[in-house]
């Protein structure tokens, strides 16, 4: 049976791609790795050497198909240092915050994006914990104090798996 290896990208359709594009590059620093403006398409990578893009930004011909249903799309970062940064930066910008969280498996920041697409960056523990979780943390506190606290949550116990 052929089986899905992973996610390839996300597309949005935006009503200002000039301004969606910049934030996606300048503020969240994907790459721009191809992008033709005359035909109102963009696409962007965290690492354009190993997959072409994960997001692609495209204008909107008519209001009513900008994107508005998309229950979030998430980028990932290798440390909680990284998400950190990011938190201090989208409030620099004036960005907004929805909440920062663990949710025992990883430490996240939840925000909007300049059209009001929900949009999470996080960092994956090493912990295995059930879900739905979402604890309020302060990402300004330790690294070892925000990780045990995630840690705390494995009484939980392990994700339970598909329901079929």
């Amino acid at each position: 049976m052929p089986q899905i290896t992973g996610l390839g990208h996300v597309g949005l359709y935006c009503e200002d791609l000039g301004k969606m594009r910049d934030f996606y590059s300048r503020i969240l620093g994907l790459t721009i790795s191809d992008e033709d403006l005359d035909r109102g398409i963009c696409f962007l990578s965290a690492d354009p050497n190993a997959e072409h893009h994960e997001l692609a930004l495209a204008r909107a011909k008519e209001p009513g198909q900008k994107t508005h249903n998309v229950q979030q799309v998430s980028f990932k970062v290798r440390s909680l240092d990284d998400v950190r940064a990011f938190h201090h930066r989208l409030q620099d910008a004036g960005m907004k915050i929805e909440r920062t969280v663990t949710h025992g498996i990883a430490c996240s920041v939840y925000f909007y994006d300049p059209e009001g697409n929900r949009v999470e960056i996080y960092y994956t523990t090493p912990y295995k914990i059930r879900q739905p979780l979402g604890e309020p943390i302060d990402l300004d506190k330790p690294d070892a104090e925000l990780l045990a606290f995630a840690k705390s949550f494995e009484k939980n116990g392990p994700p339970r798996g598909a329901r079929r």
